[in-house]
Order: C-alpha cells, then sequence, then structure tokens
C-alpha cells in the first residue's frame, strides 16, 4: 500500500494561467467530389453560378467564431483572400479576439468554409453560401485543450453549427459505420485500411511533437508510403461516395418507380443524395502547441451568504427574461429586438462591425457610383479643365510609383478629368487603375477614352500586362505599344513577357496535346497541317501577347532563341506554385511557335531544326555532368573522365555540322567542343566547364551547373543587362559588361566563363594591395602614379561603382571576397546571386559591399580616384532612379515566376526594390543616403568580421 501513494512527477499548467489569445492555423481543404452534371448546370443557373461547381479550386475563405453555451463567444475571423492553383490552401493563422483563460469548458471552435454565389439563395449571406462547416472542441475528453493538427470533418451545404448538440462535429466515431449493402443503413462500410490510416495520423501527430524519436531515413519512407496509402483510400472513397449517392437518388424516387418522371425530379433527387451523402472533404487545422499539457481549471468562487439574498421587487419580477443578442457574419443585422412590448428588448439591437468580412463600405459604394453617373456621359467632361489646385494633386497622382494604391478620391479625381488627362502619357495607368471594370457601362466608356490616349512609355505598357489588369482591350492596348519596339529592346523584357502569358485569356491544352511537342516534335505533324492551322489561331486569337510573341520570334533567330528557352523551363516546372493549367498553358504556346516557324518563310524549318539540335546537346552535356556528379572519384580523375565523355564519338560533341548557334548567345556559332579544355569545380555540384571552338576562329567556354535552379541568377543578369543600356542611354558608360546565363531546366544551366579571379584568390597571391598589384602586373604603366595604365584603372572605378548601385538596389545578398571576380583588363563584376531582395544568410551583412581591397585600388579613401568613384555611384544612382517604374514593373511581372527570393514573400518582392530606390526623397537627397550608405560601409566592422570567417571557413573545407 506504500508504494500505490507514488508516481511519477508530472508537469501541467491551468488553461486559467495562460493569457494567450486563442489562435488557429487553417491549412488546407482535401477531398474531392464527382463534379454536378453538365446538364443539370445549364438547367439550374443558380447552380452555374455557384464556384465550387465549376472548378475543384474555386474561390473560398473560412470564418472561424468561438461557441460555448450554445451561444458565440467572439464575432467570426475570416481568413484572407487567397487565389488557388493546384489545391485550397490557405496556410494562414488567425487570431481570435478571446484568451485561453476566458474558455469555459465547453468551448468550440465553429469553423466556416464559405463560397461565392452572385445569385444567392436561402442560405446566403451577401454573395456567399456555406460550402461546409465543423465544429472542433477546445477541450479534449481529458480536458487538455486541444493541440497540433487536426483532421476535421466538413459537413458540405452547413453552417458549422456551435451548440452544445453539434450537427457538425469535426471528429465522429469511425465504430459507428453501417454496411451499403442492399442500401441498408446510409452508412459508410468499414474499412481496415481507413483505420490504419487513422492510426498513422496518430502517430504523425506525436512525431511532430517530438514524442516519437526522429530518424530521417525512415520517416521518409514511411511519409512516402503514407502518401501512396492515402491515395488509394481516396479514390476507393471517391467510389463509395458515388454509389452512397445513387442510393440516396434511388431512395428520392416513388417505390412504383415510374419511368415518366420528369427531370425536375432527377436533378431534386441529385441535390437530395448530395446533401444526405457522406462528406467528402477534410478541413486540415493546426491548434497551437505548448510545452506541458494545459488542463482546463477555472477560478472557484465563494457561494454567496444566504443573508445576501433578497426578494424581487416588483419592477424586476416584470421584466422578462432576456438573452443577449447573437452577433452574426454579414448583413442583416435587426434594427429592433424582438421584443415588441416596449419592454429593454425593444432596445437592444445587433451591432455589425463591416470590417469583419473585408466587404465594401456601403455608403463609399454608393458616393462612388453617384459621382461616377454624373460623369457617365461624358458630355461635359471632355471640356473640364482642372484649375491649379487641382493640376497639383493631379500631378502628384501622376508621380506615384506603380505600387501606390489610389484612394476613392484620387480614383474619382482621375475619372472625372479623363479627358484632360488623355495628353498625359504618365496618366494611363492611373486611370486604368480608378475604372470599376466590373461596371459595363463604366469600361465601355474607358475603353472608347484608351483610343485617344497619347503614345504611352514600354514601362507603363508592361504595367498594363502584370496581373492586377485582366480586361482584355487594355493588355491589348499594351500589346500595341510594345510592337512599336525593336527587336533588341523587346528582348530586354522577354523574361518578363514570358511569365505574362500566366495572366492571359489562354485556354489550357490538353496534356496529350502538347507534352510531347516541347522538345521534340515529331515530323508527323508537319502532314497535318490544316488542323493544327486551325489549333494555332484559335490560340494565338484568344490572346493578343502570345500572338505577337509568337510572331516576334518566329520573324529572328535572336529572339526566337531565347523565348524558346524561357518557354522550356516553364514546361519543366512541376512545382506545385507553377499548377498544371500553367504548365499547359505554355506547352500550348510552345507548340504554336513551332508550328508558325514550319510555316515561316524563309528559314523558319532550319531554325527549328536548329533549336532541336540545341536541345539534343544540352541532354548530351547534361548527361555527362550527371554522370561526373555521380562520381565518388577525386578531381583530377573526374577532369579525365570529363575530357574522355566529351570526346567519345557516341555523344556527337566533337564535330557540329553544320555549325550551331550557342543556345547562351545565338550570334555566336560553334563548330564543335575542344576535349583538352576542360575543368571540374571543386563544389558540392560538380559544375564543369566546357570550351566550344566557334566559326570564327576562337573559343566560347561556359560552366555547365546541374542540380542548381538558375533561374535567379538568369533574372539577376537579365536586370544588369537592362539598367547597363538605360546608363548608356543616359550617356554614362560603366564598363558593366555582364556574362551570359540561361537556364535550361528548373535543375540546369549554363554560364559564360569570364576569364577572370576573385578577390580572395588575388589576396592569396599578392599580400599588399593584391587588387592593384594584379592590375600592374597585366597592364603594367610606369608613367602612372599607380603603375597601370590609365584605361585599365577607368574601367575598375567605373565597373566597381556600377556594381555597387545595382547590387544594392537589388539587395544581393552573401558577399565575400569568393565572389568578388576581376579580369585582367580591369573590369569587376560580381557572380553567384542566390540571395537578393534583402536576404543574407550572415547576420549584419552591409548594404553595399565594398571591400577594402577595393577601395586601396583606388589609392584610398583620401585618393581622387575614389572620388571619381563617387561620383559615378551617384551618377548612376540618379539615373536609375529615373527608371524607377520600368525595372519595378518588371519585378511585378515575376512575382509567380518561381523565382526562389520572390516566392517567399511575394506581396512584398516589389516593395523591397521600391524601398531601395527612396522614391519618397528628392534626388538630392537620395544621393545623400546613398553617400552616407558607402561611408558607413567603408567605416563597419562586420563586413570585415564576416569575410574573415568566409576565408576561414573555406579554409577548413580545403
Amino acid at each position: 500500500m506504500a508504494e500505490y501513494g507514488k508516481m511519477d512527477p508530472f508537469s501541467f499548467a491551468g488553461s486559467k494561467d495562460i493569457d494567450h489569445p486563442v489562435s488557429v492555423r487553417i491549412i488546407n481543404l482535401e477531398g474531392e467530389e464527382p463534379p454536378v452534371k453538365f446538364s443539370t448546370l445549364l438547367e439550374s443557373p443558380h447552380l452555374r453560378h455557384v464556384g465550387s461547381n465549376t472548378s475543384p479550386y474555386s474561390d473560398l475563405f473560412v470564418t472561424v467564431q468561438v461557441w460555448a453555451g450554445s451561444k458565440p463567444l467572439t464575432v467570426p475571423v475570416q481568413t484572407a483572400y487567397k487565389p488557388f492553383r493546384s489545391e485550397r490552401k490557405w496556410n494562414e493563422w488567425l487570431k481570435l479576439p478571446i484568451t485561453y483563460k476566458s474558455l469555459p469548458a465547453d468551448a468550440r471552435l465553429a469553423i466556416t468554409i464559405w463560397d461565392l454565389s452572385p445569385t444567392g439563395g436561402k442560405t446566403a449571406i451577401g454573395h456567399s453560401i456555406p460550402f461546409g462547416g465543423t465544429t472542433l472542441s477546445m477541450f479534449d475528453g481529458d480536458n487538455q485543450v486541444q493541440k497540433g493538427r487536426q483532421k476535421c470533418l466538413v459537413y458540405r451545404h452547413k453552417f458549422a453549427d456551435g451548440t452544445d448538440n453539434s450537427t457538425t462535429p469535426a471528429l465522429i466515431a469511425t465504430k459507428k459505420k453501417a454496411s451499403l449493402q442492399n442500401g441498408g443503413g446510409g452508412g459508410l462500410l468499414l474499412d481496415k485500411d481507413a483505420e490504419e490510416l487513422d492510426r498513422m495520423e496518430k502517430l504523425f501527430k506525436k512525431h511532430e511533437m517530438g514524442e516519437i524519436p526522429r530518424v530521417d531515413w525512415l520517416d521518409q519512407m514511411v511519409f512516402r508510403s503514407f502518401e501512396k496509402k492515402g491515395l488509394v483510400a481516396a479514390k476507393s472513397s471517391m467510389k463509395m461516395l458515388q454509389r452512397q449517392r445513387a442510393l440516396n437518388r434511388d431512395e428520392f424516387h416513388s417505390p412504383t418507380g415510374d419511368a415518366n418522371s420528369d427531370d425536375g425530379d432527377e436533378e431534386d433527387a441529385d441535390r437530395e443524395s448530395r446533401r444526405n451523402s457522406p462528406s467528402a472533404f477534410l478541413l486540415n487545422v493546426e491548434l497551437p502547441r505548448f510545452d506541458f499539457p494545459v488542463v482546463f481549471a477555472d477560478h472557484e468562487y465563494d457561494a454567496p451568504p444566504v443573508s445576501a439574498l433578497q426578494p424581487l421587487s416588483a419592477s424586476q419580477t416584470a421584466l422578462p427574461h432576456q438573452y443577449q443578442p447573437e452577433v452574426q457574419f454579414g448583413p442583416g443585422i435587426n434594427a429592433m429586438g424582438e421584443s415588441s412590448d416596449g419592454g429593454l428588448g425593444s432596445r437592444l439591437i445587433r451591432v455589425y462591425d463591416p470590417e469583419v468580412g473585408q466587404r465594401d463600405n456601403p455608403a463609399e459604394a454608393k458616393h462612388r457610383r453617384l459621382f461616377r453617373s454624373s460623369h457617365r456621359h461624358g458630355i461635359l467632361d471632355k471640356d473640364l479643365k482642372p484649375n491649379s489646385k487641382v493640376r497639383d494633386e493631379l500631378n502628384l497622382i501622376m508621380s506615384y510609383s506603380p505600387t501606390h494604391v489610389l484612394s476613392p478620391e484620387e480614383a474619382d479625381l482621375v475619372w472625372k478629368f479623363r479627358y484632360h488627362l488623355t495628353r498625359d502619357k504618365r496618366a494611363l495607368t492611373k486611370f486604368v487603375k480608378s475604372v470599376n471594370w466590373t461596371d459595363q457601362s463604366e469600361s465601355k466608356q474607358a475603353i472608347q477614352v484608351l483610343g485617344r490616349w497619347t503614345e504611352i512609355d514600354v514601362d507603363d505598357a508592361l504595367e498594363l500586362l502584370g496581373p492586377s489588369f485582366d480586361n482584355s482591350a487594355v493588355r491589348s492596348y499594351a500589346v500595341d505599344r510594345l510592337r512599336k519596339a525593336d527587336d533588341q529592346e523587346l528582348l530586354l523584357y522577354l523574361l518578363q513577357l514570358v511569365q505574362a502569358l500566366k495572366y492571359e485569356h489562354i485556354p489550357p491544352a490538353d496534356a496529350d496535346d502538347t507534352q510531347d511537342n516541347t522538345e521534340q516534335e515529331q515530323e508527323q505533324e508537319v502532314d497535318q497541317q490544316q488542323e493544327q492551322e486551325q489549333e494555332r489561331e484559335s490560340t494565338q486569337d484568344s490572346s493578343s501577347l502570345a500572338r505577337f510573341l509568337i510572331q516576334r520570334a518566329a520573324a529572328n533567330f535572336l529572339l526566337g532563341n531565347y523565348f524558346h528557352w524561357y518557354l522550356m523551363v516553364e514546361c519543366d516546372d512541376h512545382s506545385p506554385e507553377q499548377g498544371v493549367d500553367n504548365r499547359n498553358i505554355y506547352r500550348k504556346v510552345a507548340y504554336d511557335f513551332m508550328l508558325e516557324l514550319v510555316n515561316q518563310q524563309p528559314g523558319g524549318v532550319e531554325d527549328r531544326k536548329t533549336l532541336l539540335r540545341q536541345a539534343e546537346m544540352v541532354a548530351i552535356v547534361s548527361k555527362i555532368a550527371s554522370e561526373i556528379k555521380a562520381s565518388g572519384e577525386s578531381i583530377a580523375k573526374k577532369t579525365e573522365q570529363l575530357k574522355k565523355s566529351l570526346a567519345d564519338p557516341k555523344n556527337e560533341l566533337l564535330v557540329f555540322d553544320p555549325p550551331l548557334a550557342m543556345p547562351l548567345d545565338p550570334s555566336v556559332k560553334i563548330t564543335g567542343v575542344v576535349p583538352d579544355q576542360v575543368a571540374v569545380f571543386k563544389s558540392s555540384l560538380n559544375p564543369i566547364k566546357c570550351t566550344f571552338k566557334t566559326t570564327s576562329g576562337g573559343t566560347y567556354p561556359i560552366i555547365f551547373k546541374l542540380g542548381d535552379d538558375l533561374r535567379q541568377d538568369q533574372l539577376v543578369i537579365q536586370i544588369i543587362t537592362l539598367m547597363d543600356q538605360l546608363l548608356q542611354k543616359e550617356n554614362l558608360d560603366l564598363k558593366l559588361s555582364p556574362y551570359k546565363i540561361l537556364a535550361t531546366s528548373t535543375t540546369a544551366g549554363a554560364s559564360q566563363f569570364v576569364q577572370s579571379q576573385s578577390l580572395s584568390a588575388i589576396a592569396s597571391k599578392y599580400r599588399t594591395n593584391p587588387a592593384l598589384a594584379y592590375l600592374r602586373h597585366h597592364n603594367p604603366d610606369d608613367k602612372q602614379p599607380l603603375g597601370v595604365r590609365q584605361e585599365t584603372l577607368d574601367t575598375y572605378i567605373k565597373s566597381c561603382a556600377g556594381y555597387c548601385v545595382i547590387t544594392y538596389i537589388l539587395g544581393v545578398g552573401d558577399r565575400h571576397l569568393d565572389n568578388l571576380l576581376l579580369a585582367p583588363d580591369g573590369h569587376f563584376f560580381h557572380a553567384d546571386f542566390g540571395f537578393i531582395l534583402g536576404r543574407d544568410p550572415k547576420p549584419f551583412a552591409p548594404l553595399v559591399k565594398l571591400s577594402k581591397e577595393m577601395v586601396e585600388c583606388m589609392g584610398g579613401v583620401n585618393s581622387d580616384l575614389y572620388n571619381r568613384f563617387k561620383q559615378y555611384c551617384f551618377l548612376s544612382y540618379a539615373a536609375l532612379r529615373k527608371s524607377s517604374n520600368l525595372i519595378l514593373n518588371l519585378f511585378g511581372l515575376m512575382l509567380h515566376a518561381n523565382i526562389p527570393d520572390i516566392r517567399l514573400e511575394p506581396d512584398k518582392a516589389v516593395l523591397k526594390v521600391r524601398e531601395r530606390f527612396h522614391l519618397e526623397l528628392s534626388e538630392e537627397e537620395a544621393i545623400m543616403y546613398f553617400g552616407n550608405v558607402i561611408e558607413g560601409t567603408l567605416t563597419a566592422f562586420a563586413p570585415v568580421v564576416i569575410d574573415k570567417l568566409h576565408e576561414w571557413a573555406q579554409a577548413l573545407r580545403a
């Protein structure tokens, strides 16, 4: 008996001590259901306009509300808008206005998923109808707070029932499953596989909580096996669901089996079967985790003394007992209470907060309609001219960056003076933003005004092709402006224009039509010209941008080369962010581009064959690089293996007959590889260096990397190339000369090899003023003060200034002496852009990388060369600020390009670039700020420590 009282210590917390708000993460919605018959949608308009009936990934939002004692304790909290691509996934934390210490023991979360329907219905609130609901208890059977991931059963077409006897419980007993034989019971068949999946789910929870030790290799195997079983279970449950609905449909009809029953009865039966059949959806949510179990606890109050009880007065007994009003989601708030006897109930009203639900303010919407209606026909507006005060306001609006959102007053002002603003090319994008495109009359008049506008700049045309502008007339107007750009200018924006195809109204191609036609079209296609021509015309008619790009790319092989490879990378992207629809769109455009080449005369067929030969060469080099990477030999043996592979006649790389256009630079024709001029670099990916002979008698070395996504580096180099062109237009040649780079897939790519050395390698060879000693060695001139040719130093200073400004604007991180390169002719440049937009793996990284070695090469901070360097920095920064809208719009088109550092926070990517321009400052203030950034970098201690730590880390790896 003595041993009975002994037990291990157990730590826990009481809920009354947790002074933190209740929060829940809405993760995703699992499951699917058979689609509604197309005939039913045609005959039932109220079903046709429900989002979930027309698309398996339609827009949904979720509301969460805390209930207890059959009454709501809080107002509902709603998820933000989330566009779905391949799955309904929110992944959003919602914080509820109640703390854990305030929760009663019967508290539960009422979670309702809302669908959209413009026609409304009996259960509609505004334009929202319930997609389904579920109710999750905050405390489990042991009175412990629920924590971690939870799978909640969704009850279709029902609100979440938060009452004590809830009809929408999140968890149901698995043993109460009846058989489906002969339609009996109307339940689900108990499946051992389902029980096994349920058991695995519980184990996964313990694994996430750390109660089960982690074994990485074994965990991966279990996760993959669980995913396969889940897919099989989903398919079997779908079949059972269809059987259940068929049984419900049979039960709905009369037992006489009248064959003359009309179609309306069948529709009612189908809808009734959907309501009565078990749910096919599960909502995954996550509750906060605590270090210790949290058990329900409440304050213990003393019972009031008997003497405190007083009899009710006559006035008190006359008052009926009134419950507090329940706060409901959405409009429809009662102005008066239900009681009509003039008592307390007549003074109780339900208060509705218009911010809950994120709906438009009805007063503002009414004001906008009244204001626009007075300026709808434009008879008087054509002669309206602003006074001096209004003109200043309009000029301020015109100076806004593309990221600025117009206020309702500013939008009304732009609309009012739209005819006056047609002579200002800056005003077009602001005018398009001020239009309510859902109003047919207003959008029709706006399209008419577009034709009267003065010609806009390219940066404004690019903004109109972004995801914010959906109207086809607006996008066609932007494409018409791009038609006036020459091929060289178009090449600067081609990467972004390919991304803009995602926002076009292009019907996705069937996978069977295009998946085998992206790189190696079959020769039999040429024999089906009539069918292909019809397919091509239908695609190009649906998108003016696709038609424009295909025609220009087919007419100029330089454009066509890059256009082809940009499309191939998008077709190869199988990430969830890309989505099947976008991938099929790019396949369709690539298919139409190949057809256009076949029909292009002269030379179209030869260009098509050249692109196919390029793909074959890249595939062979990729295969060789994969073998080198997989080899466990030393670098020397890997280099020998690389030479043998390139020289092997089976790989057909020694001679290209006829000469082949280099994918990196189509203006260069290569005749074959030089096996002796190769190298394998010492890194985890083991990139290889290959050298090709050119028709001009020279060589073209490249670095081919397998296992890395080069699209981010490709974007940075493209922006650097664009900035170089913008600076040269301002008569400011900073000798940037960016190298060529091309991503050939999502995991491979090539870059031009430029003969140079890193500052780290130079510093190890020359101890005193290494960069200057390196340039003096290659370009000596005893007549100059620093012993280096004046042209070389001029190139060095200009390129340093250019890259300092550009890397600052782009927020390039992870800068160290190994990725700062210096060519023998004085060209300084950066490499390896794995971190941009302010991201950096090291703490306290400087905004501008300006090392001591770079400044010493200029003669020190007190030299004339250093002052010239700062002047070039200021001039280039001021020049690029003038073109900030163009650069911001280019980044805006890359938001869904699956670029790693943009994908992390796509909503902030453009804002991060805009922040570096400091557009809120005047030009003089911005230059002073940038000067302070440069001076602060030179005096900072952290960059020196970072370089030393990186140097030691590299020495340890060697």
